[in-house]
């Protein structure tokens, strides 16, 4: 049997603020952003080439902001890094690894991020 992560919460402060910043600034595909009723906000946003999304909202959940850590992979963390602070990221220097090479930016709430190249294989 198969199973496919394919959403994760990410829990906010402002839906307004965070959809923003990860549409214009992480470069995220805005998919949906339905309220359902006032207590309800479902906002789902993919990151470019991924099947797995995140969402942000009201009523999601009770994790508090700032509290959610999570990785993308890319083929290239240089290009990766460049198109990244030219969406105006604060995204810090490449840092190597055994496992990897790695750059790290958070959202405005404090969400943390890694940004992973995976080492050559073999």
């Amino acid at each position: 049997m198969d199973m496919k992560l394919e959403l994760v919460t990410v829990p906010v402060t402002d839906v307004d603020r965070a959809k923003a910043f990860y549409v214009d600034n992480a470069g995220f595909v805005a998919d949906h952003d339905h309220t359902v009723n006032e207590g309800l906000r479902f906002v789902q946003l993919t990151p470019p080439g991924s099947a797995c999304s995140i969402a942000i909202g009201t009523g999601l959940t009770d994790t508090a902001p700032g509290t959610a850590n999570c990785q993308l992979v890319v083929a290239d963390i240089h290009a990766a890094r460049d198109e990244l602070i030219g969406r105006g990221l604060d995204v810090g220097e490449v840092q190597r690894f055994d496992w990897g090479s790695f750059v790290f930016f958070a959202d405005p709430d404090g969400n943390r991020w890694a940004v992973q190249q995976l080492p050559p294989r073999g």
